[in-house]
């Protein structure tokens, strides 16, 4: 006879319902019920009910094990108990001759056709065929109708990486980001922002500072088991089958689901969280305003405020940052920053880090691991990553931000170090080609508007991090001035090979020729073959491609960037002359490095203090550490104007110190023209949507095409556009007369 399997433990019916913490974990003067009494705030007196209450429930079917155990508010009304069981304590608010309506739902308050087991009710709860309910506290107008089952265990943990009294740690959750193997593993907590993850993920060499955010994690939870399940007010639950060690909010709405398990469910006031048909969702962590919907799966996952799962998504081992919204596909292993899109069913993203403001196509596989040996590979992606359709990415590959790539499959590691920049791998000739710059020549339409986008969609209530989804920045900027530096270089190398016949040509010899030719706009730049660098673990040929007008656009850019960051200090310091704006910048401005920290900027420098503060315990607990975010966020902008003023000297040797009005004026005249340049190059750019043949073939009028996509005249956000560049250049104006 072989051996059973499932071990079935048979237990006397009397300790259904007691006994939900054993005696070894309490403390001597403490019950079971002493947590359970801390969590429930709800401010009603309960009592015992009177024998006439218990006539009234026992001719209404109702049972229960120890009628003294159930205690009521002086406001319950024991008809609209009916057809229940009862097991341990069970104690109830008012209830009144009442429906609740909630959408087209409309139930009658009151407990019906359900086995309840220890639990704690507001007032007017609707509690509808729950075949099994047990270890929940339960809000004022909660509607729960249809659920399968509906339980707390005692060592509940609701989706955060602890370990509890005597568990093992093998037991503890932890969400293995940006890598397969494990290697960049963090522990999950409420509260985690995306700044939070990525400094974990990071800085694996520095084994004190893991264990810092290892404590701070571990001394933001309670470690004795007992804590009760609750549910927030108004909050409503509907034809739903497992649901265990869930943590809900207030107003939340679930209808649906399979399986919701070791979760935490943030909704209120900052957000409202739903959950929807056919959705798994298992050890993780919803933050407030997200939405799942229609057959999810995740599994191990932080969602940050205001983000969505949709259509069969599945998001595994993951933290999806604020604002974002994955439908369909699958997503593993990877760490997301805000305003993230991926909509498309046969897209794949696995082990990568993707600073936010992206956008993957369908058909997009992004970290393959056919090339390594193990799963170890990383994919890291800045801000503005846009693969295109059915591109194919292997690991390792490294991306500047705003990188666009064309549809294909590129068969080598990648590492792009220009932004805005387009790559294409031209199967033809074999070859990858580059075109720095790209997005401002061709699709300014696109970056502008999404730059827009961003801000606008950005739900957050409570805004910690502060989120920066300007295309330029102190990151972007400093990439661009490398990437001025790099064209000069292999612009010099290739006129160095062709005109004076040096197969290697030194690289200070290159700049130097490089940067003349570049800086003189000539057009000879435009007839020479410049290759790359080690862009692609290949030895086949990288070619740069608009090299001449990239290197233009740069210029431009970091001009633009200086001169707009001026423009708004002038403003947010209400300076009223050339000598008080002097006074307000500092003449030891340089270029230093800056890191996105989940989406938020901040100087290396000021990010290696964070680490140093947080090691010595100047820095104690995650809120301590997000105070700090919100005040780094404060000196950003003086921080920027700083760093912009440095690179517009290292790239074009102008100093602006507020002693040489002139230099300022032109400054300013110069991003006025660069702003119009711009403005234009967004009409220009969705203009030949409207004036390409291939667009306006499905169309047998004109004025069909228009009922359908709209008059470009009537665009709005090109209207916009072009409004803002009417108050850019009248605020111009007014600062060249007020600082003249």
């Amino acid at each position: 006879m072989s051996t059973p399997t499932n071990e079935i433990r048979k237990v006397k019916l009397s300790n259904l319902g007691y006994n939900f913490v054993p005696g070894d974990y309490l403390q001597p003067g403490q019950d079971e019920y002493y947590l359970r009494n801390m969590q429930n705030r709800s401010g009603i007196n309960y009592r015992q009910l009177t024998a006439y209450e218990i006539e009234v429930l026992v001719r209404n079917s109702n049972t229960s094990d120890d009628w003294n155990k159930i205690l009521v508010s002086d406001a319950f009304n024991p008809e609209l108990v009916k057809n229940c069981k009862f097991f341990g304590l069970v104690r109830i608010g008012k209830l009144e001759a009442l429906c609740l309506e909630f959408s087209d739902l409309r139930v009658p308050v009151g407990l019906y056709n359900s086995t309840i087991i220890s639990c704690d009710f507001g007032d007017n709860v609707v509690i509808h065929n729950v075949n099994y309910l047990s270890h929940y506290i339960i809000g004022n107008e909660v509607i729960v109708t249809n659920v399968n089952e509906l339980v707390t265990s005692a060592y509940a943990k609701f989706g955060n990486g602890i370990v509890k009294e005597m568990e093992e740690e093998a037991v503890r959750i932890q969400l293995e980001l940006c890598n397969e193997n494990g290697g960049r593993s963090v522990i999950p907590f409420n509260g985690m922002l995306p700044g939070d993850a990525w400094m974990w993920t990071r800085f694996r060499d520095d084994e004190e500072l893991l264990e810092r955010f290892k404590e701070m994690t571990e001394a933001k939870f309670d470690k004795r088991r007992g804590y009760y399940g609750k549910i927030g007010d108004r909050t409503v639950i509907k034809n739903c089958k497992i649901i265990k060690d869930v943590w809900i909010g207030s107003d939340a709405y679930l209808k649906g689901a399979n399986k919701l398990k070791n979760l935490t469910i943030n909704s209120g006031p900052e957000g409202k969280s739903q959950i929807g048909e056919g959705c798994e969702m298992v050890n993780g962590i919803m933050d407030y305003g997200c939405r799942s919907f229609y057959g999810v799966k995740a599994v191990r996952f932080i969602m940050a405020s205001h983000s969505s799962l949709k259509y069969g998504a599945r998001l595994i081992n993951s933290y999806l940052g604020h604002n974002s919204t994955i439908s369909c596909c699958e997503v593993l292993n990877s760490l997301i920053f805000p305003a993230h899109e991926q909509h498309h069913n046969n897209s794949f993203l696995c082990a990568a880090l993707v600073m936010g403001q992206s956008n993957i196509a369908a058909g997009a596989t992004i970290g393959s691991n056919h090339n390594s040996r193990s799963a170890d590979g990383e994919v890291i992606a800045g801000r503005g990553f846009w693969p295109g359709l059915c591109v194919s990415l292997k690991h390792n590959s490294k991306f500047a931000s705003f990188t666009i790539l064309a549809k294909g499959d590129y068969p080598s590691e990648l590492n792009i170090p220009f932004p805005f920049a387009l790559v294409n791998n031209d199967v033809t000739n074999d070859r990858l080609v580059i075109m720095p710059a790209y997005w401002f020549m061709y699709n300014m339409y696109a970056l502008e508007r999404n730059a827009w986008k961003y801000i606008d969609r950005d739900k957050r209530k409570e805004r910690i991090q502060s989120i920066e989804f300007n295309y330029l920045a102190p990151d972007t900027i400093n990439e661009v001035v490398q990437a001025i530096k790099l064209l000069q270089e292999y612009t010099g190398k290739a006129y160095l090979r062709k005109e004076k016949e040096q197969a290697e040509p030194a690289i200070s010899d290159a700049m130097d020729i490089g940067k003349k030719l570049l800086e003189e706009n000539n057009k000879l730049v435009d007839q020479l073959v410049i290759e790359g660098g080690c862009f692609e673990n290949s030895k086949r040929q990288v070619l740069l491609i608009k090299v001449r007008q990239s290197y233009n656009v740069y210029k431009q850019l970091v001009q633009l960037h200086a001169a707009t960051c001026l423009i708004d200090h002038v403003g947010s310091q209400k300076i009223e002359s050339i000598t008080d704006l002097s006074r307000s910048i500092s003449s030891k401005a340089v270029i230093n490095n800056w890191v996105n920290v989940g989406g938020q900027l901040m100087s290396e420098q000021d990010l290696d203090q964070i680490k140093k503060n947080i090691k010595s315990r100047k820095i104690k607990t995650w809120d301590e550490l997000h105070a700090v975010y919100q005040q780094q966020a404060l000196d950003y902008p003086r921080q920027k104007l700083m760093h912009a003023l440095a690179a517009l000297k290292e790239v074009t040797g102008v100093k602006v110190d507020g002693k040489k009005p002139a230099v300022f004026h032109q400054l300013l005249d110069d991003a006025v023209a660069i702003r119009q340049w711009m403005t234009d190059g967004i009409f220009d750019s969705r203009e030949k949507d409207y004036s390409n043949p291939f667009r306006k073939m499905v169309y047998e009028t004109q004025e069909e095409m228009d009922a359908v996509v709209g008059k470009l005249e009537n665009n709005s956000f090109i209207k916009q556009q072009r409004e803002a560049l009417k108050n850019f250049k009248k605020q111009v104006g007014k600062l060249k007369k007020t600082l003249a």
